[in-house]
């Protein structure tokens, strides 16, 4: 368990349900690892879990069965070592970009030029330069999800967890996302987990691609992809092995269809 970066071992969730007695049970025996520097894709119906697991890893939610282990330790508060980037920026609008990038290191007491090393090289990696004192207003939608990145980037996270981040963007800008966070993912070697609801871009992002059942939801498969990198994100089927791999987590997706609508 110590030689993996994230370890799901039979995790069970149950919700109360408003004017019930008996809960929800949202998820149900699922159990999974994740490799250090692997991409992971987690895919299923909507409202199946997915997002809860990430809320799990990241020391936010506590299972009610089973355990999440990070590095062999048991996540059973909030989990520092990680980095959380949500569906929308959440940048704070009265602060420059620079200024928003800057605040998970103010908070951890890191110095003022470190700080400032640090805000630089990230927003470079994301190809901000030049747009430091800009206030997320004066920032198109792309540009703010890659500000997000950034500021979860500029405390060197152990492990990156991704909530459909991509999802309000529109086809283009997606893209251009998807292109530019696997070349950030490759450069730096970082583990990440990533949500999402659309089976192409699961199996051009992701070394596996995790698929999950109708609430309560179950594990279906765990799927590699063996296709080589770098990827073209821009004309999927020229990918040498591209429909194979898209075939393969299909098949085992579409059995959903009839115990629930698929989003």
């Amino acid at each position: 368990m110590h030689d993996r970066a994230l370890v799901f071992d039979g995790i069970g969730q149950d919700f109360p349900s408003p004017g019930q007695r008996n809960k929800v049970r949202v998820l149900d025996g699922i159990s999974f690892d994740v490799d250090h520097g692997k991409f992971v894709a987690v895919i299923g119906p909507s409202g199946c879990g997915k997002s809860t697991l990430l809320q799990m890893a990241a020391g936010l939610l506590i299972p009610t069965r089973g355990a999440v282990h990070h590095r062999g330790r048991k996540i059973g508060s909030i989990n520092t070592e990680v980095g959380f980037v949500p569906q929308q920026a959440q940048l704070f609008p009265w602060k420059t970009l620079a200024e928003n990038v800057e605040l998970p290191l103010l908070l951890r007491g890191v110095a003022a030029g470190e700080r400032r090393q640090r805000v630089a090289s990230a927003l470079n990696s994301v190809g901000l330069k030049g747009f430091e004192q800009h206030f997320p207003s004066q920032l198109s939608g792309g540009m703010q999800k890659r500000g997000s990145i950034a500021r979860t980037l500029v405390y060197r996270p152990d492990i990156i967890l991704m909530d459909e981040p991509f999802g309000a963007l529109d086809a283009q800008t997606r893209m251009v996302m998807q292109s530019d966070l696997q070349s950030l993912s490759m450069e730096a070697g970082a583990t990440v987990i990533f949500v999402t609801h659309d089976i192409t871009e699961a199996v051009l992002l992701a070394d596996h691609v995790v698929v999950l059942s109708q609430r309560p939801s179950r594990l279906l498969a765990n799927i590699p992809i063996d296709l080589p990198r770098p990827r073209n994100m821009f004309e999927p089927f020229r990918n040498p092995g591209f429909e194979a791999a898209y075939d393969a987590v299909w098949t085992e997706f579409r059995s959903q269809i009839d115990t629930g609508r698929v989003h």
